[in-house]
C-alpha cells in the first residue's frame, strides 16, 4: 500500500499542474468551465469523449488547444457519408523493388495518434463507424489479420451536430457506450461572447502552452485510479447506475414508463473515474456525493434510450437524470 502522505502530495502537485492546463486552455476556448472540465476528464481518466453542439461554438478549437496543452499528438478526420474505414485505419499496399519482387507494406492511417478528432461522427456510414469499435475499446486495430497498436495514450474526442440529421447515421448503442462523457457545448453567456469577440477580432489571439507531456499524462490516469473513494461514493454510484435499469427491483414507475434501456456496469466505471477526476480538478483529494450528481447527466444520457411513449410525450432523459440523483441524495441526506 503506498504512503498516504506521498499520495497526498503527488495529487496536490497534479493539481497545480491541471490549473495551469487550464489557464492555458482558457486563453484560447473562453469561458464554459464546464465543457472544459468534461473534456480534460476524459482525458485523466483514460478515456474518450462526445462533444454535442452547434457549428461555431468552439468545438474543433477546443480539441486542438487540448492537444497543444496535453502535448499529445493529433489528427483530424472529416466524417462523410463515403468515409472508408480504411480512410481512417489505413491499408497494404503492394510494393515492387528493384529486383521486381513484390510485398505489401502497411500505410498507417489517421488513427495512428494520441489524439483523434473525429469531427461530424454521426455523418459517416455504420460501416465506418464500426471501424473506432475496437480502436475506443481495446487501443488497437486489426488490419490484414495483424493487430497494430494504436498511440500510448490514445484518446477519441468526437464532435456531432445535435439540429441537422438529415444525411446522418445515429451512432450505434455500442459505440455511444464507449464515450466516457457526453459533453454539451452550449450557447456562451453575453459577458463570455463579449470576451471571445475582444480575444477572436484583433491582429494577434493567445497561443496555448504546452504543460503536460504524454508520459505525465500517463502517470496523471495512473495516479487518478490511487485516489481513494468513500463507501458513501461508491454507493451513490451504484444506486444511481441501477436505478435507471427498468428491469431492476425496486425501480420507480417513472423509469419504468420512460427508459426503454437503462446504463450497463460500463457506465459506474465511467463515473467511479470521473468523480475522481472532477475532485482533482477542483483542488479536492477525493470525490463526494456531490460529484456523482454533477455528474450524472454526462456519464448516463448516452447510455439511456426513451421508450416511444416517452418521446411521443416529449419526456427528457436529463430531466429524469436530474429528478433521480435529486431524490437518492435527498434518501442519504436522510439516512
Amino acid at each position: 500500500m503506498s504512503d498516504p502522505t506521498a499520495l497526498v502530495a503527488e495529487i496536490e502537485a497534479l493539481e497545480e499542474k491541471l490549473a495551469r492546463a487550464k489557464a492555458s486552455i482558457n486563453r484560447r476556448f473562453i469561458g464554459q468551465k464546464q465543457v472544459v472540465d468534461l473534456a480534460l476528464t476524459s482525458l485523466l481518466c483514460g478515456g474518450h469523449g462526445l462533444l454535442i453542439g452547434l457549428p461555431g461554438l468552439g468545438k474543433t478549437r477546443l480539441v486542438e488547444t487540448l492537444a497543444t496543452v496535453m502535448g499529445l499528438n493529433s489528427n483530424r478526420v472529416q466524417f462523410t457519408p463515403d468515409l472508408m474505414p480504411a480512410d481512417i485505419l489505413g491499408s497494404e499496399v503492394l510494393d515492387t523493388a528493384g529486383d521486381g519482387s513484390r510485398h505489401f507494406r502497411f500505410v498507417e492511417g489517421p488513427i495512428f495518434c494520441q489524439l483523434l478528432m473525429a469531427d461530424e461522427i454521426n455523418r459517416a456510414s455504420p460501416r465506418t463507424q464500426s471501424a473506432l469499435l475496437q480502436a475506443m475499446q481495446e487501443r488497437t486495430v486489426t488490419v490484414a489479420g495483424q493487430d497494430r497498436p494504436l498511440g500510448t495514450p490514445f484518446h477519441v474526442l468526437a464532435t456531432q451536430n445535435p439540429i441537422e440529421q438529415e444525411g446522418t447515421y445515429p451512432l450505434p448503442e455500442a459505440q455511444l457506450d464507449r464515450f466516457l462523457v457526453q459533453i454539451d457545448v452550449r450557447y456562451p453567456d453575453r459577458a463570455t461572447e463579449r470576451d471571445i469577440l475582444l480575444a477572436t477580432t484583433g491582429v494577434a489571439e493567445e497561443a496555448a502552452e504546452t504543460v503536460f507531456s504524454p508520459a505525465d499524462l500517463i502517470a496523471a490516469q495512473t495516479l487518478l485510479r490511487r485516489m481513494p473513494v468513500g463507501e458513501a461514493v461508491m454507493d451513490m454510484i451504484l444506486d444511481l447506475v441501477r436505478a435507471f435499469r427498468p428491469d431492476e427491483p425496486g425501480v420507480s414507475d417513472k423509469v419504468r414508463d420512460t427508459v426503454a434501456w437503462g446504463p450497463g456496469p460500463r457506465a459506474a466505471q465511467a463515473l467511479m473515474l470521473t468523480v475522481r477526476a472532477r475532485a482533482l480538478l477542483e483542488g479536492r483529494l477525493a470525490p463526494s456525493t456531490d460529484d456523482v450528481i454533477a455528474l450524472a447527466q454526462p456519464v448516463l444520457t448516452h447510455r439511456m434510450a426513451l421508450t416511444f411513449a416517452a418521446r411521443a410525450r416529449g419526456d427528457s432523459l436529463a430531466r429524469l437524470i436530474d429528478e433521480t440523483a435529486a431524490r437518492l441524495d435527498g434518501r442519504e441526506a436522510a439516512a
